[in-house]
């Protein structure tokens, strides 16, 4: 990988009243390489906007260091770093109109009126505003205003585009067709993004690739497809697509697989995530989506607590084993079969989705 941009062992502390110090930020390290889409994806709390912001300039490190093209950016002031923000309130100047919100990194870098002209009707070109120009942003929808921003960024000519948490304020629709016109945006110009989200969705439909963080650390980092169906730890697969955890006992271990037993019946997990030993208790993981409900007799069994039509699937809480897992059934078949609070049924899981953990 090329270390275009470099953040190394970065830390940030914050005092606080009750303790004496938080920290924010604890060594956290990532490369990026040029024209990559990395995804910061965490809990509130958890330090990626505090990264962002370091990264910006906004924030003074307390220890570690950021690079860019192999230069120490520490310490340089956000003017100088070749980065653009677009923050979560958007930040448009409403007493300016749409033309003069986007010009607005152009006037201030003293460019002539010929090439603020023509550089605002390409940035308005490219994420789809010609004709709005001569509006204000309270005369917008949260989408075109989310554009605006967008634009504001793009005019500059930036190496590095900084999002923090950009489409939260938006509903669920225009959420879906933002996120995809900044993915358009992104691979035409093939600009840099460091994003911030907390919407699985977001990070997994858009990202290279992801970085999941828990109380200022990074959890785990690799291609959406790489998190996602493979979690290196509990917290992982639990926050990115809420999987189902299943208490177990290992039965016996070999070198390429752990045998465990559940419900009185065997399981055979061959993708492993840690050493095991016999009679250890474990957790093991399944998404939603890995389990199949029927009325037709299998190995396992559980009951309907609650179920939830959503149109396209069902999703099911179903009491298993003395717990609950949750099911995420398909609604493809016509009519569905749908089943009801304290139906019993047959679970069928596909077992090389397991994943297994130490408790």
């Amino acid at each position: 990988m090329s270390e275009y941009l470099k953040l190394e062992g970065l830390t940030k502390v914050f005092p606080d009243k009750n303790t004496g110090s938080i920290k924010a930020v604890d060594d956290f390290s990532l490369a990026v390489e040029r024209g990559e889409f990395v995804t910061l994806l965490g809990p509130s709390g958890c330090g990626k906007t505090t990264i962002l912001r370091m990264l910006a300039g906004f924030e003074t490190p307390t220890g570690g260091k950021i690079s860019l093209r192999g230069k120490d950016i520490t310490g340089m002031p956000p003017s100088e770093r070749s980065m653009t923000m677009v923050f979560q309130s958007y930040a448009l100047f409403p007493h300016l109109n749409i033309y003069d919100n986007i010009a607005y990194g152009l006037k201030i870098q003293k460019k002539s009126q010929d090439i603020i002209r023509n550089e605002v009707a390409m940035a308005c070109q490219t994420v789809n505003l010609v004709g709005l120009e001569k509006r204000f942003p309270g005369q917008l929808s949260g989408g075109q205003q989310q554009r605006v921003a967008l634009a504001r960024a793009l005019v500059v000519k930036p190496e590095i585009i900084l999002f923090d948490e950009p489409l939260s304020n938006l509903d669920l629709k225009l959420r879906a067709r933002t996120r995809m016109e900044i993915k358009r945006v992104q691979n035409m110009l093939g600009i840099t993004v460091i994003y911030v989200t907390h919407d699985q969705s977001e990070a997994l439909s858009m990202s290279d690739r992801l970085v999941v963080m828990n109380r200022g650390k990074a959890i785990q980092c690799g291609t959406p497809e790489e998190v996602y169906c493979r979690p290196d730890n509990i917290f992982t697969a639990d926050f990115l697509g809420n999987a189902n955890f299943i208490g177990a006992s290992v039965e016996e271990v070999d070198e390429h697989r752990v045998t465990v037993r559940v419900q009185n019946k065997h399981i055979v997990i061959r993708d492993l995530a840690g050493d095991f030993t016999e009679g250890e208790d474990v957790h093991l993981a399944i998404r939603p989506e890995s389990v199949e409900i029927s009325s037709e007799p299998s190995d396992f069994t559980g009951t309907v607590d609650v179920s939830s039509f959503l149109g396209a699937e069902t999703e099911y809480r179903i009491e298993f084993d003395g717990s609950f897992i949750k099911v995420n059934q398909s609604n493809r078949n016509e009519p569905a079969r749908l089943y009801r609070t304290g139906e019993k049924v047959y679970l069928k899981f596909a077992k090389d989705q397991f994943r297994i953990y130490k408790t």
